[in-house]
């Protein structure tokens, strides 16, 4: 097993990553904000994905193992702060709502750096009042680690369209539909359908930030048409696909 990288003060700071390029798996003894100003950025620890669009932004906490990828051309945001700030007294990775002005604060502080002068100490001060304000959006994807759970996910990750039942993916799989059923339930936290829906919103947002067209994105993540996709999505993110594309 890799060495986890240990870096004790979490950057504050903006760089750019290729598209698919990753951020191998990395701990700090800070907290972190994780922003993509354009693309989507995939944050993966232990226990699954989060993934935050234009409009999200991602809670790490201090000591939480985690991993970035870079869907589309992605603009990331860091942002550290002390282990003994924690505004929203969050201890674990948590999705959170970015209003226009929370965006333009983490931009700004993240793209000048510099000295810790008193402008700074206010804009940081105003950005953690808003970070206060912000709305969780509990949106992740939950990694399984029951071998049965984990064949039948695989498959839906090679495939985001099957649409073949769980008793049928089970059969595919070597188990029965009720064992698959409690176990997502018990170890994922949601229901089989539920978590399809995640894993589609998911590979839709990767699609979208690498500039797939809506209805590709609907027809190879298994929608049955554009506009049940754009109900999903919007119902999900308070926002359209075609929109989504904009905040890039």
């Amino acid at each position: 097993m890799p060495e986890i990288r240990h870096t004790p003060q979490a950057p504050t700071r903006a760089r750019t990553l290729a598209p698919g390029e990753r951020i191998a798996a990395h701990r700090h003894d800070d907290h972190q904000i994780v922003y993509a100003g354009s693309g989507l950025v995939a944050v993966t620890t232990n226990a699954g994905t989060w993934f935050a669009p234009g409009n999200r932004a991602l809670w790490v906490p201090a000591g939480c193992v985690h991993a970035h990828r870079a869907h589309g051309r992605l603009a990331l945001h860091l942002l550290g702060l002390p282990a003994a700030v924690n505004p929203l007294g969050l201890h674990a990775p948590t999705v959170l709502a970015v209003d226009p002005l929370l965006r333009e604060l983490i931009l700004a502080y993240t793209r000048e750096g510099g000295d810790d002068t008193p402008e700074r100490r206010r804009l940081r001060a105003v950005l953690l009042d808003r970070l206060r304000a912000s709305p969780q959006q509990p949106f992740r994807l939950p990694a399984p680690t029951d071998p049965r759970l984990v064949a039948v996910c695989a498959l839906l990750h090679r495939d985001p369209a099957d649409a073949r039942t769980l008793a049928a993916l089970g059969a595919a799989t070597g188990s029965g539909a009720r064992t698959l059923s409690r176990l997502f339930r018990r170890e994922l936290g949601m229901t089989f359908p539920q978590w399809r829906t995640q894993l589609r919103l998911y590979h839709a947002l990767r699609l979208l930030a690498e500039g797939a067209a809506v209805t590709t994105v609907a027809h190879r993540c298994g929608w049955s048409s554009a506009s049940a996709f754009i109900d999903v999505f919007r119902r999900a993110f308070g926002h359209t696909p075609g929109s989504h594309q904009g905040l890039r």
